[in-house]
């Protein structure tokens, strides 16, 4: 017997809307198996994931610190997915994003007036993009399969970072450790409202530039564009698009907002360059994409769900206990279910019954 997927002539639309939402119902009921087989209360597992980290008004703060690069990178995504371009690298993206615009409070530190904070995001915004052009320009040059190209550049930027902060930009004064120096008042991102939380202006980026992008996918002939190209290429070639030039936009918008996720996390969470930089948000912001179907407003609600799931990750292992992977594990349940569940809405399962062999039926015969 083998099993084998037809694609359904009609959509449940009902089904489709809430996909996401039986996906978190699934990762919910899943995850409280997994605590327990790790012999924890379930319930408590999930009261600090879900509830402990909204109750002070601190750690909503904290809140959007972790969902602004989530944010930001999963919708420069959705242009990617939807368009049929594959960018897995957001996370390599998002550290070259952070190393280019952290240029000249590391190397020219006595550089201090109010334009360096802005001309750090530009140049972090135009670093993510330049990388993000590497796979853009194989696939569209020699057909390079991008999923392997971004991915296998994300160790590459990881490394180089390392290579930054152990080396050549060490800081002189930071007694051997493999770090930067503190960025200066001028390149520090300002907070939000200072008075009750450190949240920073990469949160207002992040909605910004999802409002915008949601404007651009529903209300323009480029986001009709996109969509064409990404659902029927020869359709989108007879409409006169260019699949090739489509395959650059993706990659350089995508790479710009995850370079531009990369230095204000740089410049408003920490404050100088670390080996590590991010937890694995290029990554994550995959989760945040498809949870949000791809619609640069519903990755808001997305941004903020996984956001949590870091937050309360960080909150079980003081509580109860438990490792860190089981936070990993978590998302990578989430992305499972939501995959899951978008499949069996456009595919229904079909049974067939392998047919006997000559020889057998033969011998039966």
């Amino acid at each position: 017997m083998r099993i084998e997927l037809v694609k359904r002539p009609e959509q449940s639309k009902l089904f489709s809307a809430l996909s996401p939402f039986i996906a978190l119902g699934l990762t919910l009921v899943a995850g409280a198996i997994m605590f327990s087989l790790l012999g924890k209360n379930p319930l408590d597992a999930l009261y600090y994931y879900f509830i402990d980290p909204l109750r002070e008004v601190w750690s909503l703060h904290e809140l959007a610190i972790k969902a602004a690069p989530l944010i930001l990178i999963a919708v420069g995504l959705s242009v990617c997915y939807l368009s049929n371009n594959w960018n897995i690298g957001a996370e390599g993206q998002f550290t070259i994003g952070a190393i280019t615009g952290s240029i000249l409070p590391v190397l020219f530190p006595q550089f201090q007036n109010w334009t360096v904070l802005p001309m750090m995001l530009i140049m972090g915004m135009a670093g993510g993009a330049a990388y993000a052009s590497v796979p853009a320009f194989l696939k569209a040059r020699f057909n390079t399969n991008e999923i392997l190209t971004s991915l296998m550049l994300v160790y590459v930027a990881q490394l180089f970072l390392d290579w930054l902060v152990r080396g050549p930009w060490r800081n002189p004064e930071g007694l051997n450790f493999p770090e930067t120096r503190n960025f200066h008042e001028y390149a520090v991102l300002p907070e939000i409202w200072s008075a009750s939380g450190r949240a920073n202006w990469g949160f207002v980026f992040a909605l910004v530039a999802a409002v915008a992008l949601w404007f651009m996918l529903s209300r323009t002939l480029k986001g009709f564009e996109v969509k064409v190209l990404g659902q029927s290429p020869r359709a989108g070639k007879f409409a006169g698009f260019s699949s090739s030039k489509m395959v650059f936009f993706a990659f350089l918008l995508s790479g710009a907002l995850a370079g531009l996720a990369g230095i204000s996390e740089v410049s408003g969470a920490i404050g100088q360059l670390r080996p590590t930089i991010s937890p694995g948000y290029g990554f994550a912001a995959i989760i945040v994409a498809f949870l949000g179907r791809l619609n640069p407003l519903g990755i808001i609600a997305a941004g903020l769900v996984l956001a949590l799931s870091y937050l309360g990750g960080e909150a079980a292992q003081i509580s109860i206990g438990v490792s860190d992977k089981v936070v990993r594990a978590f998302q990578g349940m989430l992305l499972f279910f939501v995959l899951a569940c978008d499949t069996l809405i456009h595919y229904r399962i079909r049974f067939i019954g392998m047919p006997a062999k000559t020889g057998e039926a033969a011998q039966n015969v």
